[in-house]
């Protein structure tokens, strides 16, 4: 009999006899994995871990060993919920001696954590003498005894990994990042997780596979009956013009990969719902070890499937009703679940572990929902019902808020809602500051759904569209003729509106699965155009789809990363090569680049007798002249867009620019600011491409300011010289309305 099976076998034969202790526990696996010390830590209340049960150990350092979170090799893996495997653990930096447990003559180690719903409960470890890396095999066991455990241990006294003595009717304010903009009030609603897996060892392998096959089916068409259904429900009808995000989350579901991980468990012993559990997981302490953004949000993704998986094998049925205003409080959120939660009426979102590149912040944004993410320790204080405020214009979650402050939230709903009714009249009108000087305010997409914000917003086209998005969200590149519908859709929206298409920009921190890389440094690695030029096919599929959509019209293509001009020039060759052979032929085609890498400052006369155009990408930009990588957060607010480095930069480029008769444009979060944006207006950058919640703020606050007024004043902030440019600046824009 394999190990796994066996040992699965024998964790039966102990529970089949009622609840076993964790003592038994400990000597079957010691005897089981051939380990002469097996030992389980519980996680008590103030982050306290206690060896709960001990074979090889002194049995009387059980109940008073005990170590802090992070404190000792233990510890760090209830930390960082990562496996340790260690040959010789007493020489690792975070060992801590504990004498009283007698384990100085046991040198290897493998410590593996006991998590329910993502939460760490406690510590399985088993030590040998000898020094050796613990078997793939091992450790796999290990992992499978640890989920049997976690059903064991709330019964010892396990905390669940909340905070101690936290009192329930404390407010408690968390900072997040806004995943779309909103404000919503109202009693709290917990997304449930998975429920506890009643039965996990089974006799019949072939029965718990045919129970697997069927409920597979049933999520299949329950994902059907739920996507076909979103037009039928009222939701706003850009949820509907693109299908990207939902059909790759159903890629995913179908998936044959995972599906077959469960099948090996199933096979091991495991019933269909202990392998589902078991494998997802694997995947979750997997992928939540990933550096990569992009990569790690599609954990939200696998817990929803999941989820559902499980919820078909047991018969579950979610509750069908929510009070009105709730807000739906998540760890995680996958993106059918949050249709779900949006067609029983939730008002907004919070989300412990979410970024805005995720699928349930874009169909967030698409639904019109406020959402915030990032609320790191949010659900160790959040009970279900608990009123709460998503102030996700500000990136705040106030959890139980005191009277006025419910009572101050509402008024600024109100305040809200007035001036959103006052903006929408700029919708129609152009985009000029009040001395007649005009402007072009242009949309960043991605995706065919946020087509629609052409329309309300009154963009005078868009600036950036990222081809990448689209991709992403499919987990892989589209061929030729699939690429060219997109594309062809986005321009048909458009209509007399410029596009300007951004090939893609990959790399860094937007990867396809499958192509993680080892560097080191990412966002200064091989990424983006390098990509393409490495790969030329690929750029070149690219070209030919866009040149294929434009079917005659004009057609905008720029190139991101470009470092130097003959990197450029190599690039406009493959493109003008593929326009030769397409037919019909494009109308006037413009060729331009991202300025992202400030070596091109120095190339900037060549540069500029090759390229139609130039946008500078603000945040690549910032990052690589201060050297701070844009996704640290103790970096994040370090070096400022409006400092004498970059305005100086930015002159120049203007200066050089005008001379040689080429546009230049700003695209990235500086265009969205009011400042920035004033400033960019000021230094000769009239054309800004934002994000459409920013547009017809920024046009009616230019609608206010005479910029031949404020150029002097800017010219005379920027001689007075030093790195701190924006107080004076906000200080003029506040004392004239501006800002506040």
């Amino acid at each position: 009999m394999p190990a796994t099976r066996r040992l699965l076998a024998r964790l039966r034969n102990l529970r089949a006899h009622g609840a076993a202790p964790l003592s038994a526990l400990v000597e079957l696996v010691a005897a089981e994995l051939v380990s002469e010390v097996c030992s389980v830590y519980v996680q008590r209340p103030g982050d306290i871990l206690e060896l709960a049960a001990t074979v090889g150990l002194n049995p009387n350092a059980v109940g008073n060993t005990r170590l802090r979170v992070g404190e000792g090799i233990v510890g760090l893996c209830a930390a960082t919920g990562a496996v340790m495997n260690l040959p010789d653990a007493q020489n690792h930096p975070a060992f801590a001696y504990r004498p009283e447990t007698g384990e100085e003559p046991f040198t290897s180690m493998l410590a593996v954590p006991v998590r329910r719903s993502g939460r760490t409960l406690g510590v399985l470890t088993v030590q040998n003498r000898t020094p050796r890396n613990f078997t793939e095999l091992e450790v796999d066991d290990l992992e499978t005894v640890a989920m049997l455990l976690a059903e064991l241990l709330p019964g010892s006294g396990a905390l669940d990994g909340s905070p101690e003595g936290l009192a329930a009717t404390v407010p408690r304010l968390f900072k997040g990042v806004t995943l779309m903009g909103g404000i919503a009030a109202g009693p709290i609603v917990l997304l449930a997780t998975a429920r506890p897996v009643a039965r996990f060892l089974s006799d019949d392998p072939e029965a718990e596979q045919a129970r697997l096959d069927q409920a597979v089916d049933r999520m299949q068409r329950g994902l059907d009956d739920l996507f076909s259904d979103v037009p039928a429900t009222g939701r706003p009808a850009d949820i509907t013009a693109s299908r990207e995000v939902l059909e790759a989350y159903r890629l995913v579901a179908a998936d044959a990969g995972w599906l077959r991980r469960v099948a090996e468990v199933i096979r091991a012993g495991m019933t269909a719902e202990a392998a589902v559990q078991r494998i997802a997981s694997e995947l979750h302490d997997k992928m939540r070890r990933i550096s990569d953004s992009y990569l790690r949000e599609r954990l939200a993704d696998m817990e929803d499937l999941a989820n559902r998986l499980l919820a078909a094998l047991t018969g579950h049925v979610p509750m069908e009703h929510v009070p009105e205003g709730a807000i739906l409080v998540a760890r995680r959120l996958g993106p059918a679940e949050l249709l779900d939660w949006h067609a029983r009426g939730i008002a907004g979102v919070a989300i412990e572990e979410a970024s805005p590149s995720g699928h349930a912040a874009i169909l967030a944004r698409a639904l019109g929902i406020p959402a915030i993410g990032s609320l790191r320790g949010m659900l160790d204080s959040a009970e279900a019902g608990d009123d709460a405020v998503v102030d996700a214009d500000d990136g705040q979650f106030i959890l139980r808020p005191e009277t006025e402050v419910r009572h101050a939230y509402a008024r600024a709903r109100e305040t809200r809602d007035a001036k959103n009714a006052e903006l929408a009249t700029w919708r129609g009108r152009p985009a000029a500051t009040a001395d007649g000087v005009g402007l072009k305010l242009m949309l960043n997409v991605g995706l065919a759904l946020e087509l629609p914000q052409l329309e309300r917003t009154g963009a005078d086209g868009i600036g950036l569209f990222r081809t990448e998005i689209a991709m992403l969200a499919r987990s892989s590149v589209a061929d030729v003729a699939e690429q060219a519908d997109i594309y062809a859709r986005v321009l048909d929206e458009a209509g007399d509106r410029p596009v300007l298409f951004r090939t893609l920009d990959l790399g860094a921190d937007k990867l396809l699965p499958g192509t993680v890389t080892e560097e080191e440094n990412p966002a200064m690695g091989w990424r983006s155009l390098r990509v393409g030029l490495d790969r030329p096919a690929l750029l070149r599929r690219q070209l030919r789809a866009l040149l294929l959509a434009a079917g005659g019209r004009d057609l905008s293509v720029m190139f991101p990363m470009v470092a130097t001009a003959s990197e450029f020039r190599t690039a406009k060759s493959l493109l003008l090569a593929e326009a030769k052979r397409i037919r019909p032929a494009c109308g006037r085609m413009r060729i331009g680049t991202m300025l992202e890498v400030p070596a091109l400052m120095w190339q900037l006369p060549e540069l500029l007798r090759d390229v139609d155009f130039i946008s500078v990408g603000s945040n690549d930009l910032l990052q690589f002249m201060f050297a701070a990588d844009r996704g640290t957060p103790s970096l994040y607010d370090r070096y400022d867009f409006l400092s004498q480095p970059v305005l100086d930069l930015l002159e120049q480029l203007s200066v050089a620019a005008w001379s040689a008769s080429v546009p230049v444009s700003l695209c990235g979060e500086a265009a969205s600011r009011p400042l920035e944006a004033l400033v960019l207006a000021a230094l000769g950058i009239t054309t800004l491409s934002m994000p459409a919640s920013a547009v017809l703020p920024i046009k009616a606050m230019f609608a206010q300011v005479e910029l031949k007024s404020f150029q002097p004043v800017l010219a005379a902030i920027r001689r007075g010289g030093g790195m701190g440019l924006r107080d004076p600046i906000a200080t003029w824009a506040r004392e004239r309305g501006l800002i506040t």
